[in-house]
């Protein structure tokens, strides 16, 4: 329908004034929205179970975000496929703010390489809040294992090519795949051991039934620390500061190696600009805190560091690395 010009005799000031007060009501609607939110309580879906790596991070979070927010932060625990299932809860949610995800380099690097028919796309479906943690993974092995640093474990995978076992918790678990990655990179071939989780792995490694194990940080760490455990080397570029006598991979003579688990909050896709403002930025301003640094770090976790590039560019590049470990382990589920 064509407007009339404001010249014609018919043109009615009314109508423009209306107009007027009807755009303005607009213009207002998103930031009034914003600044009532939340109004009831938010759930955090964790794709894991309770008391786990995942768990460990979100909890301190969702208390933190519940005190900044004025709602209470629920943590959901849905567990399975490897974090897919809660994932994709999220994914389908209502993008209103008040369902959240707290995503993995799993769910979000490396589950789009490793399962044939993922229900969701890693970020496409999602809105992402930001980084909240990482952790690398630790190569550790039992006491009475000949090797005492990278070095030699490399030599002697190369003396018995095949030979030496490795566990980890499990198929296209960022142990398994950095154990994968690890050996392409040192030009060796490790046998890998899956185990359905952490803890039967880490039982096994600690009874000698396995001499040599890729897991993060946070699940070894007090076995290291009781002198249960020898870590020989971390997978980040940087040494881990619960573990400041232990080199990091690439110090050891893998040059540039990095494999390390992360962290991420997400909601779903199409969240309004102004919500995803207000949760990243008082996201962010956790993250930064005393309070929140200091919780992690003592499970052997540490608080994400703002990153140089996006977050875009820095899950690209993830899905990249992880998506060719997964390719070259020749893994692939279901």
């Amino acid at each position: 329908m064509s407007e009339q010009h404001p010249d014609h005799p018919d043109f009615d000031r009314r109508r423009v004034l209306a107009a007027a007060a009807g755009t303005a009501v607009v213009v207002l609607a998103g930031p009034s929205f914003a600044q009532s939110f939340p109004t009831h309580p938010i759930r955090m879906v964790v794709p894991f179970p309770a008391g786990g790596p995942t768990d460990i991070v979100a909890r301190p979070i969702a208390a933190m975000l519940s005190e900044a927010l004025g709602q209470q932060v629920i943590v959901d625990n849905r567990g399975g496929a490897g974090g897919s299932i809660g994932a994709d809860i999220v994914a389908k949610a209502p993008a209103d703010g008040y369902t959240i995800l707290m995503g993995t380099v799993g769910t979000h690097a490396i589950n789009p390489s490793l399962y044939r028919k993922l229900p969701y796309h890693p970020v496409e479906d999602f809105t992402a809040l930001g980084l909240v943690a990482s952790a690398p993974v630790a190569i550790v092995v039992h006491p009475s294992a000949p090797y005492k640093s990278v070095a030699e474990l490399i030599a002697a995978a190369k003396r018995e090519p095949g030979t030496i076992n490795f566990g980890s918790a499990g198929n296209g678990t960022p142990g398994h795949l950095t154990g994968e990655m690890f050996a392409k990179a040192a030009g060796v071939e490790f046998k890998h051991v899956p185990y359905k989780g952490s803890a039967p792995a880490l039982n096994d490694l600690l009874g000698a039934q396995i001499p040599l194990m890729f897991d993060p940080v946070q699940s070894v760490l007090q076995h290291v620390r009781a002198g249960k455990l020898r870590a020989l080397a971390v997978s980040s570029r940087q040494r881990s500061p619960v573990l400041e006598q232990t080199a990091s991979v690439s110090e050891a003579g893998l040059k540039d190696f990095e494999a390390t688990a992360w962290w991420a909050l997400f909601a779903p896709a199409g969240l309004p600009a102004e919500i995803r403002t207000k949760l990243s930025n008082e996201i962010k301003r956790i993250v930064a805190s005393d309070a929140y640094g200091k919780h992690l770090i003592e499970l052997g976790v540490e608080p994400a560091v703002a990153a140089k590039q996006s977050f875009a560019e820095f899950q690209k590049a993830e899905l990249e690395k992880w998506g060719r470990a997964v390719r070259e382990s020749g893994v692939s589920l279901g």
